[in-house]
């Protein structure tokens, strides 16, 4: 009878064991998507893949061919003959100033202006732009909701508050503002996470830490004078040797890189000596530089900034517009120079002070065809960049292939009204050229269903 008692109290726990663990076995199968009859851009090569069909399981391409595809079950979108792309990429994007004027940071708290980052966010998503590497400001809030889809936009690999010197470009006081003591108390934009005053090797290192810290996967550093910066000249060299190597050597304790603003060719050739392996800017490079940058392996991310109908509305006259100038004149070199000696470019927009700004960013990108085939412009801005972005190593949010299309690649996806290859400024016409927007197997815009 003890025996009976003792065999009916195990059947009973084997039975409630098997219950508590059996919906572990009935997980969901994963959404799945056909995409048929495309012209497929794979992110890499200038010949279009014809009349394909690609699969979308979960948020991975599971499938992609020239024979014809079925899926069970599945949704099947006809591209009609249209090309079909990897999401865009920008290399140097600043989510928290995209939408918003400098003045405005000075003046309203940061929930306003998290809202006001997160309409952009939501905004740069729609443009095609799947990726950003965001290249300063607190985005991290933003960034968590994009992630655990509460809140639409691009995946961003988010640098933090800028690092700069006292004086530096990152640095938002006016030159009036009276000498701060030592000891001193947090300037309102490094309490809001937006900038990090650091003078001197342990400060630097201390900053870099808070940042990885707070999750960034990339450190950025102020090397050099800004455009915008109320202050500083373009011809200085922010932080010494010892300072910005701080920096450098900081960020490879945790396995990730540095990217610094630097514009002129002294700002440039500093951070290159530190060990900098992602120059932001450089317009103003000389061959000289050109060719230490190749030496030491490192990026270029540069942007097609041009005296043109989009350049910014300073004051005429202003310090700001003279530098506007000065920094302009040397983008048309600068893009010769990284093709002559076969440099790592990277493409960035840095569009920010407005939403009607900001919404030239694929138009930004149509400018490169001045030095590259429309096909480049879009292997830059696919493959190219997250080749860049990958540098984070293990700090990298996003683990997995992207910028292509290819079996077991992320799913970020663009559908394109035309052939870009022929004509890229479909690009800057995204709401009217782009029936599909596709981040993470998610479709986020179909004008086709």
């Amino acid at each position: 009878m003890k025996s009976l008692s003792v065999r009916r109290y195990l059947s009973l726990t084997v039975c409630l064991i098997c219950t508590s663990i059996a919906p572990v076995f009935a997980q969901e199968q994963p959404d799945i998507t056909l995409i048929t009859n495309v012209n497929v851009f794979d992110g890499v090569h200038e010949k279009l893949i014809k009349d394909a069909n690609v699969v979308v399981t979960g948020n991975l391409i599971s499938e992609v061919s020239t024979e014809p595809l079925a899926v069970a079950g599945g949704k099947v979108i006809d591209g009609g003959g249209r090309t079909l792309m990897p999401g865009l990429t920008d290399a140097h994007f600043h989510i928290m100033h995209a939408h918003i004027s400098s003045r405005e940071i000075l003046v309203n708290d940061l929930g306003y202006l998290t809202l006001a980052g997160a309409e952009a966010a939501e905004a740069t998503l729609m443009r095609g732009f799947t990726t950003v590497r965001d290249a300063g400001g607190p985005v991290f809030g933003i960034k968590k909701m994009i992630d655990e889809g509460r809140y639409t936009g691009p995946r961003i690999y988010p640098s933090g508050a800028y690092i700069t010197q006292t004086s530096g470009h990152g640095d938002f006081r006016f030159p009036t503002a009276i000498t701060r003591k030592d000891g001193r108390e947090l300037l309102d934009g490094e309490i809001m996470g937006w900038t990090k005053v650091a003078d001197g090797v342990p400060q630097v290192m201390r900053r870099v830490r808070e940042n990885l810290m707070s999750g960034a996967t990339q450190i950025k550093v102020m090397a050099g004078g800004g455009v915008a910066s109320f202050s500083d000249p373009l011809d200085v060299r922010q932080y010494t040797l010892e300072e910005m190597k701080a920096a450098v050597d900081t960020a490879a304790t945790w396995n990730t890189y540095v990217l610094v603003h630097a514009y002129s060719d002294v700002a440039v050739r500093g951070a290159l000596e530190a060990g900098v392996q992602s120059i932001d800017h450089g317009q103003m490079i000389t061959e000289d530089t050109a060719k230490l940058i190749k030496k030491k392996d490192a990026w270029l991310s540069l942007q097609p900034l041009l005296n043109d109908e989009d350049a910014p509305p300073f004051p005429e006259g202003s310090f700001e517009q003279q530098k506007f100038l000065e920094m302009t004149q040397g983008t048309e070199k600068a893009y010769t120079l990284a093709k002559k000696h076969d440099l790592k470019v990277a493409f960035g927009s840095d569009l920010q002070n407005g939403a009607e700004i900001a919404a030239k960013q694929g138009k930004a990108l149509t400018k490169l065809t001045r030095w590259y085939e429309p096909w480049e412009v879009l292997k830059m801005a696919t493959s190219t960049n997250y080749q860049l972005f990958k540098l984070s190593g293990p700090r990298d949010p996003y683990p997995g292939k992207n910028g292509v299309i290819e079996k077991g690649a992320l799913a970020d996806l663009l559908l394109v009204d035309g052939n870009p290859l022929e004509n890229i400024d479909l690009i800057a016409d995204p709401e009217k050229n782009f029936d599909l927007i596709m981040k993470d197997g998610k479709i986020y815009k179909n004008t086709l269903d």
